[in-house]
Order: structure tokens, then sequence, then C-alpha cells
């Protein structure tokens, strides 16, 4: 089997979806030819080494832990994205790029030791049982969470379909705990959210898994429908979307365009190139489309927007997105988990790569922070910030490696000005390009799905 995906630049989502771009799954290693001598002595310096730690160290050591160090040691020499995974972080990736699994149905995150319901999940178990947003977890099957970590505790609320687990929770309101019996069911991510803006649809993408395509598919159709001839156009919200699956970028390209290339990967050898192209079928039916991006967009997020931007059917519209273009495989080790290795770049259809430069909106506005973040947030820090990242391509004199832009986005959207901007711009009303100005941002907290 050989599936592509993108990897994610660096972000997490415990439990969600993993992103960023380009990698793929494929089968066992085989032997590599072209080993010299010079090889096989450094890998007996290793075995010397290895074998002097197992014999002199202070404290008998774990075989398994030193080979796992040094295998991660190993690749992630090599760049920021190639590493190794064990058997259950690659357990865990395959759940997050499927993008469903057995859970309650609730979007998580930590507070003050204990894990709070930022939201539960429409028609899910823990929305039927009547858990609520706002409620704060203090117990799993009468054990305290207290002490545990975000991503343990998301372990603890997953299992098998059909199996059922009680939960404590404290509730505004309520003078006592209350417990709550919920039984597990498949629940599946939401990455494609979308509603009515007037005269104008909105759909934010955030992240690319194995649903991204069928939610997109369901927004376009239902927004078409409730809203008719009196629909505009469209904002495809890309911010803060650290990538996911290539396959999905694809698609999700393809909806909005009649034809032409959509991406290529290029790896060291010649051969190894590909090229993706679209299909004849513009789901929209040509109707303008104003896609955003900023700092936090990264891996697959750019594809999409690299493809309609080279293909002038999107105005692409925010600050400069993350710079992540290097392509991952995803290499099986048997029982041991897996190994991430950065084998190519990908390059937009006009041959550009982002890789540590990103995609440069048609128009940028950027986000003004409020006062309370103003001089406490982080700076922007993007693909060529990253230690040990593949330098871009310079093909041109003046092409240069770019830092990253800010990746605030407030949640109120009468105070998003990019998204107002966006509003405007597809109702063809005049608006002040110079309006925000360049501030340091911070990427919102990701809550946890389970």
């Amino acid at each position: 089997m050989r599936k592509q995906l993108l990897s994610n630049a660096g972000f997490l989502a415990i439990g969600a979806v993993a992103a960023t771009v380009g990698w793929h799954i494929i089968g066992p290693m085989s032997a590599v030819g072209g080993s010299n001598a010079d090889t096989y002595r450094q890998l007996n310096l290793f075995g010397d080494v290895f074998d002097r730690i197992r014999s002199d160290y202070v404290e008998v050591p774990d075989d398994e832990k030193l080979v796992d160090s040094a295998i991660s040691g190993m690749l992630a020499s090599l760049d920021p994205h190639s590493s190794y995974m064990n058997a259950k972080r690659f357990q865990d990736m395959q759940v997050q790029t499927r993008g469903e699994f057995g859970g309650l149905g609730i979007e998580v995150t930590m507070e003050n030791g204990v894990v709070k319901v930022v939201a539960p999940i429409d028609d899910t178990p823990a929305a039927k049982a009547g858990v609520l947003a706002g409620d704060l977890i203090t117990h799993l099957d009468g054990e305290q969470i207290h002490g545990l970590t975000l991503s343990q505790a998301v372990d603890k609320m997953r299992g098998k379909v059909n199996s059922p687990i009680t939960i404590t929770v404290v509730r505004k309101g309520q003078a006592e705990p209350l417990e709550i019996r919920i039984v597990r069911a498949i629940i599946r991510i939401r990455s494609v959210r979308f509603n009515e803006e007037d005269d104008l649809g909105y759909v934010r993408i955030t992240t690319f898994n194995e649903q991204t395509q069928e939610g997109l598919n369901r927004a376009l159709r239902t927004l078409n429908e409730k809203m008719g001839d009196k629909l505009k156009g469209y904002v495809i919200d890309l911010r803060n979307n650290p990538g996911g699956l290539l396959d999905q970028a694809i698609s999700v390209s393809d909806t909005f365009l009649e034809r032409g290339e959509i991406v290529s990967t290029r790896g060291r050898n010649a051969e190894e190139t590909q090229r993706f192209n679209a299909q004849a079928g513009d789901l929209t039916n040509g109707k303008p489309l104003v896609v955003l991006i900023n700092g936090g967009s990264a891996s697959a997020s750019e594809i999409v927007a690299g493809a309609l931007q080279d293909h002038q059917r999107a105005t692409i519209l925010g600050t400069r997105s993350f710079g992540k273009g290097s392509v991952q495989t995803i290499i099986p080790l048997g029982s041991y988990g897996a190994m991430r290795l950065t084998t190519a770049r990908y390059y937009t259809p006009a041959g550009s790569s982002i890789q540590a430069k990103g995609i440069t909106p048609d128009v940028k506005v950027e986000q003004e922070l409020p006062e309370e973040l103003k001089g406490k947030a982080p700076k922007p820090r993007g693909e060529a910030h990253l230690r040990g990242h593949l330098e871009h391509e310079k093909k041109k004199e003046e092409e240069k490696e770019d830092s990253g832009s800010s990746a605030y986005v407030p949640a109120d959207k009468a105070k998003d000005q990019q998204l107002q901007y966006a509003f405007n711009l597809l109702r063809g009303i005049k608006v002040n390009e110079n309006k925000a100005t360049e501030e340091p941002g911070k990427t919102d907290e990701k809550a946890t799905a389970n």
C-alpha cells in the first residue's frame, strides 16, 4: 500500500488530527545497494558503543530505550520532520489521519489540573448523555485525573466502541459533582465547519484528514441548497491549519479547479517526480473565492493556497504562510512502529517551492493583536526558523527564505480583520488595505476531541 500524506510542520493536535505536508506509507524496507567498508566500520562503532553502555553503565539500561533513542537521534539529525515513531505513536498517527476513533465525543483542554470540556460534539454519546461546555472532568471511572497529562487523560477516555465509562464532572451552579455514564462510540472529527454569512458562504478547514473532502462536499452542497441565487461567493479559511493528507489537499484543490496541475513532488532522483492534475468539474460553478492564510497555515494548506493562487482561481488573503514544503514517507517497521523520512519537496503549479519561504498572499492583511497580548506574544516563527530545516532552492537571485507571520485569530468574528476584509472584498466594498498593522502573533491553543 502506498499512501501519501503531508507532514505537520511541528503542530500538535492530541487525539484529533495529525497534520503536515507530504508523507506516504509504503511497505517494509528493502536493502539499499552501494554500502561500502566505511559504512560497515561506522555500524561496528555503533555496536561497540552499544555494548559498552550495556556492560559498564552505572545502572542496567533498557535496551529497547537505547535503540529507540539512537534511531530517533539519527532521524532527527536529518531535518525537523524526519522522526521515529514507536508502536504507540505510530498507532496514534494512524488514528489521527483517519479522523475517527472510539471515544466520547467531546473537545477538551486542560485547566488547573483537570480536563475542561470546550464543547461536546453534536450527536455523540457525550452530547446525548448531557455533557456541557464548561464542565470540569475530575475523575474517570472513579480515578482522579489530577496528575495526568492531557494526552494521558485523552487515552483513558478513548476505548473500544460500546464500552462504558463513568466520568465525574463539576458543573457551575451545581453544588455536588455529577457522575455521567457514557458508552463509547465511533467519533468522527469534523475537519470542515461552515455557515452562512448573509450572501456569502464561509468554510473553515481545520486539518486534512480522511473526512475532509466529504465534509467539504457537504458544506458546499448545503450552502448552495440553502442560499441558492443569493450566494455570491465563498471564503475558505485555512488559517492555523497545520496540514494533513496529501490526497485530501489535492482533492480539495480539485474541487475548485477545472483543469491543470495542482502540485508536483520531486525527490532526489528525477524518475521519482510525480504530478497531480485537476479533473473537470468545479463544485462552486466558478463563484468567487477568497482563501485565508496566516503563519499557522502549513503543508497541505499551502498546497491548496498555492494551486488556487497559481491558477488565479482565488484571491489569497492574510499573511505569509508557514513554509513547510517537504514530503515525508512513513515506512512501517513491523511491530517496532515506523519511521518518517523526508523524501521529496513539493512544488506549486508554477514550479515554485515554498520550502522555508511560504505562500505570499495576493492581499496582505495583518491581524492586530489586542492590547493584552501586545508585547507578550512570541515572535512569529516559520519553517525557516526550525533548526536543520531544508534550505529553499533559490532559482533566482531575488528569492530568499522568509520568516513566518502572526497566527493570531480572534474568537470574535467582528474583530477578525482578515475575515471582514475577505467579506468586503467579495461584496465589492471598498476597503483600506493598510488598515491592519503587523504585530507578533499567538496561535490559538488546539482543543482535543475525544
